[in-house]
Formats: C-alpha cells, sequence, structure tokens
C-alpha cells in the first residue's frame, strides 16, 4: 500500500483593512463580490476605528491574495491599509470592533481600563495559546482587576494556573510546586512585590525556575520585580497596563510606605 500525498492546499489566515473615505451604498457588496470571485472565504468582518473596515479572510492562494490586493487599490473611496497574516491585535479588533491601545514609544505595552475587562481577558487568553516562553508584566493599582483577569484567561485559554505568590486571598509565598503545575500547560502567577519583597531564598530558587520553563508567566508589578531582582523590562515580551480610568497614574511611592496598604489585588 503505497502513502499518498495531500494534494490540497493549506488555507491560510489574512488579515484585510481599508479606510473608507466615502462609505457609498453597495460599497461592500462590490468588495464582497470581489473576494467571492477569488474564492477568498470571509471568515469575519467589522469596523474597526472611525471609517475602517477590517476583515478576518481565509485563503489557499498566495497569488489571489495578492490579486486581491491589486484589484482594491482599483476600487474608488477606499485605501487599502493592512493586509497581512493576522496578529492577535487584528482578530481582537475585528471581534470586539475596535483596537487596543498601545504605547507609541514602547511597543510591547498594551493599555486597558476597567471598563475593557472582556477584552484584557481576551487578549491574554490570545497569547496564553501560545507555546513555549513567555513573559508578562501587567502593571496596575490595587483592586483593579489584574489577578482576576489572569485566572479568567487562563480558563478561557484551557490551561491551568498556579499562584506562585500572590495576595488575592492570603498571602501565599511557593517555596516548592507539585510535579504536575510544573508543565508548559501551567501559567503561573507571581506577585512581583510579595515575591521579592517578602519571600525566603527557597522561593527566589523556585521562581528562578520557573522563570525558566517554556510556558506562560505573568508579573504582577514588573516595576517592582526589575527594581529587585536581576531582570530587566527588556525580558518581558508583554506590559499590560490596567487602569481604573483612562488618566489615572499608577503610583509604587505607597509601596515603600507599607506593603500592606498596597498588597490586595
Amino acid at each position: 500500500m503505497t502513502n499518498q500525498v495531500d494534494t490540497h492546499p493549506h488555507k491560510k489566515d489574512w488579515y484585510l483593512e481599508y479606510q473608507i473615505h466615502k462609505n457609498r451604498p453597495g460599497l461592500l457588496g462590490d468588495i464582497s463580490s470581489l473576494l467571492g470571485m477569488l474564492q477568498v472565504n470571509i471568515i469575519a468582518i467589522n469596523g474597526v476605528d472611525v471609517n475602517r473596515r477590517g476583515m478576518l479572510l481565509e485563503s489557499e492562494d498566495d497569488e489571489r491574495i495578492a490579486l486581491l490586493k491589486q484589484l482594491l487599490e482599483r476600487v474608488d473611496n477606499i485605501t487599502v491599509t493592512k493586509m497581512r497574516h493576522p496578529k492577535i491585535r487584528d482578530r481582537l479588533a475585528v471581534r470586539h470592533g475596535r483596537y487596543i491601545e498601545r504605547d507609541a514609544d514602547d511597543k510591547k505595552t498594551f493599555r486597558f481600563v476597567r471598563d475593557e475587562l472582556g477584552l484584557l481577558v481576551d487578549f491574554l487568553a490570545e497569547i496564553f495559546k501560545k507555546e513555549g516562553h513567555q513573559l508578562i508584566g501587567i502593571r496596575g493599582m490595587p483592586r483593579v482587576g489584574k489577578t482576576e483577569s489572569i485566572v479568567a484567561s487562563s480558563v478561557c485559554a484551557n490551561k491551568r494556573w498556579s499562584f506562585v505568590s500572590s495576595t488575592l486571598l492570603r498571602q501565599t509565598v511557593r517555596s516548592q510546586m507539585a510535579e504536575d503545575e510544573m508543565s508548559p500547560d501551567h501559567v503561573f502567577i507571581v506577585d512581583g512585590i510579595v515575591s521579592t519583597l517578602r519571600a525566603s531564598e527557597r522561593h527566589h530558587m523556585l521562581l528562578r525556575e520557573i522563570l525558566r520553563l517554556p510556558a506562560s508567566k505573568v508579573v504582577e508589578h514588573p516595576d517592582i520585580f526589575v527594581r529587585e531582582t536581576e531582570y530587566t523590562l527588556d525580558d518581558f515580551d508583554y506590559i499590560i497596563e490596567l487602569r481604573n480610568e483612562q488618566d489615572e497614574e499608577i503610583k509604587y511611592e505607597v509601596i515603600d510606605q507599607g506593603f500592606s496598604s498596597f498588597g490586595m489585588n
């Protein structure tokens, strides 16, 4: 019996975004018809900004995507702004109808307010689904929803989670983990204040071991963590800022004055 070779081309996902200069009647229908003629499937579509529309597409032929881009550049009243394999932000923009705010100078820093916890949970879940080493830092004042968002995101990503250090219910400082916890399928949650200001050397040894695992690690209060350890902010793959309101200032002075007043999440 001979092995049969799969001759079916692999379908790829694409993200198309275009700016609408004049939203004339039938514009979306014309673009949809063009996609249909090129046998490019529309997976999802939504407005992603003022006068911008985003589409998640599926195609088994890269040449058709290149031709689509050329043809769309000739369509009146629109300008193609993105045509690429979708990133996490692209998928979430189509799903939620807007882009996540990102720092203009530091592209790995993303900002949310408490009213956007659903979007934050979705964003973190997409990160947790990735395989391999990932280090995420979350900044935010007490009781803004940091820990709860991490746990909810782990559930959405179908991952187990383990508190390495925490103050969610009572102060948790782990000095050892169960064998089945030291797994890439876990999300490890670290309170950067507890781990650096209140922990033993045994905890520090465990923490260093966990940070080397090919898994997702989330450090709350990363600025305190890097201040008290050999790690730097450059070691983080993502930095997330969570505020109660858009203009809230995340202050750390209170930590030096007394950890207990800042410890609850």
